[in-house]
């Protein structure tokens, strides 16, 4: 808006060709060749077949034409100002809109570029990491719009906690537990109704609608997030489904259901939920991951006819609960993300000097200043928005209690029982978890610490965490920490994490025995 407010001038579409030898010759005009923001953007109408009848026969410009473009705002210029122009010029409609999408920033935030030396080596992404888990990252990872940034350890983070460890071992259990108690084949979903009692015994909701409610409520947000372009937000809400069933299968344990001859109903019912999930996050997910959601719905069974339709071809507002077959024969078994190693992976690229960035710091550190010490996680003010910094000092003066690192140059001073019996902590569990818009690093969460509300905590862990890792787990919360108001939200206490290695990465403090909602640590 503001170069057209300074005054539009007119805009020469050739260059001479001693200036740019390998342009597009000019008809008639051998010293010249075309402009290239001239002949590259009239592509997007030529290609479909604007005055190309073989092309509009092959493809067809009424078809796709008025597009949507989503471009880099590096070259917003060329297409909101040089390319309505040209279209005018032509008579050809506009655009239905221009969406410019954000800068890709190295691990330390600064603008990618050859002169730095901080570019992605798009070999070592194929080396290293399936594409399918490059698609997903930049989708998930870098909110559209805002600029994001990227580097090699939080893909591997992200790759094994969302894929290895969530959907690919979703896929992984159900078809293997399917394989080995179904003989293969895919079990009935129906649970008669002197079964119910049994069935609710081993925890599983008995009403399928309860499981078949969520998932429509889940494909609705995704669609909605996706015509908003928040691909980040829609992905949340499909790995919320995979939380959802994962924890399903866990609280009532398949593995012992078959087991008891009497539970064979039950069983059938939590795994044909689970493949039937599957059926959907395929739909859902191809366009993020068409390469592993194709394998899922091969895995499943579905990809076996030819004339069976791939997940490419449904249309997700149209899938209905139930649409997997009962006896359908399932596939062979195959991982779809093997866990990556990421210490041996991140030593053979950093050898090679090909993490973006490799001159300074890491992707999983920085300096207190931007970072605000990832050990103070489990309060508001770990958040990279507030205005003072947690400063290290030899008597250990600023650290929160999950700076657990400490311990590693000895104990900078003592307290006394008195001192301790101060910090009231409690256990709680997590019950919602969310990003919040244009924090990177803070989650908002709702945690259950045996009192008669929920607690809300903001905890500055989202780098490292996502939200469906949290949901259900039980974690260790400073109870009496004065709250704070930050980015419109109140954090009302502390949950407690570890800090780990150099980078300081949180890792959340939890418990490996059942333990109640509120119970306190002392």
């Amino acid at each position: 808006m503001s170069f057209v407010a300074g005054g539009l001038q007119d805009l020469s579409v050739s260059r001479l060709r001693t200036s740019v030898s390998w342009g597009v010759p000019v008809p008639d005009d051998p010293e010249h060749t075309m402009y290239v923001w001239f002949e590259a953007l009239t592509n997007y109408i030529t290609a479909i077949g604007f005055g190309n009848e073989e092309r509009e026969r092959a493809v067809g410009f009424e078809k796709f034409w008025p597009a949507l473009h989503l471009v880099g705002k590096d070259i917003l210029r060329f297409h909101a100002v040089y390319w309505p122009a040209f279209l005018l010029a032509a008579g050809v409609e506009q655009p239905r809109a221009i969406v410019a999408h954000g800068m890709w920033l190295d691990p330390a935030g600064k603008k990618m570029s050859k002169t730095l030396g901080n570019t992605i080596e798009l070999d070592v992404l194929n080396r290293h990491f399936p594409i399918d888990a490059i698609r997903y990252f930049c989708l998930r990872e870098m909110v559209f719009g805002q600029d994001g940034r990227f580097g090699y350890e939080a893909l591997i983070d992200r790759t094994n906690s969302d894929l290895a460890s969530g959907l690919g071992n979703l896929s992984s259990r159900t078809l293997t537990m399917i394989a080995r108690y179904c003989d293969g084949r895919v079990p009935s979903g129906f649970i008669s109704e002197d079964k119910l009692l049994l069935a609710k015994r081993a925890g599983l909701e008995t009403e399928e609608t309860a499981i078949s409610g969520f998932l429509e409520h889940a494909r609705d947000q995704f669609l909605q997030h996706l015509e908003a372009f928040a691909f980040s937000k829609a992905l949340e809400s499909a790995w919320l489904v995979v939380a959802r069933v994962d924890k399903m299968i866990s609280d009532a344990k398949p593995w012992d259901l078959a087991k008891d001859e009497n539970q064979k109903q039950t069983l059938n019912a939590v795994l044909y939920r689970a493949a039937e999930t599957l059926r959907w996050l395929c739909v859902l997910l191809f366009p993020a991951m068409p390469t592993a959601t194709t394998e899922i719905w091969s895995q499943l069974g579905l990809g076996s006819s030819a004339d069976t339709p791939t997940p490419a071809r449904i249309d997700p507002a149209k899938l209905k609960w139930g649409g997997l077959s009962e006896g359908t024969v399932i596939g062979e078994v195959k991982p779809l993300f093997p866990r990556i190693d990421k210490s041996k992976t991140m030593k053979e690229i950093n050898e090679q000097g090909q993490e973006p960035g490799a001159g300074g710091r890491s992707d999983e550190q920085s300096s207190t200043a931007d970072v605000q010490r990832p050990a103070a996680a489990g309060s508001a003010s770990a958040s990279p928005a507030m205005p003072e910094v947690i400063e290290r000092s030899a008597a250990g003066s600023g650290q929160h209690a999950t700076e657990a690192d400490a311990g590693a140059v000895g104990v900078a001073s003592f307290i006394d029982i008195t001192d301790f019996t101060k910090v009231d902590l409690r256990v709680g569990e997590v019950l919602t978890a969310e990003r919040i818009p244009k924090a990177d690093k803070l989650l908002l969460l709702t945690v259950d610490i045996g009192e008669e509300k929920p607690r809300q905590i903001l905890a500055g862990i989202a780098q490292f965490y996502s939200p469906e890792q949290l949901l259900g787990r039980k974690i260790a919360v400073v109870a009496n920490l004065k709250p704070r108001k930050l980015r419109g939200h109140e954090s009302q206490g502390m949950l407690l994490a570890a800090s780990v290695g150099e980078e300081g990465k949180p890792v959340i403090a939890t418990f490996t025995e059942d333990v109640p909602n509120g119970a306190r640590l002392k």
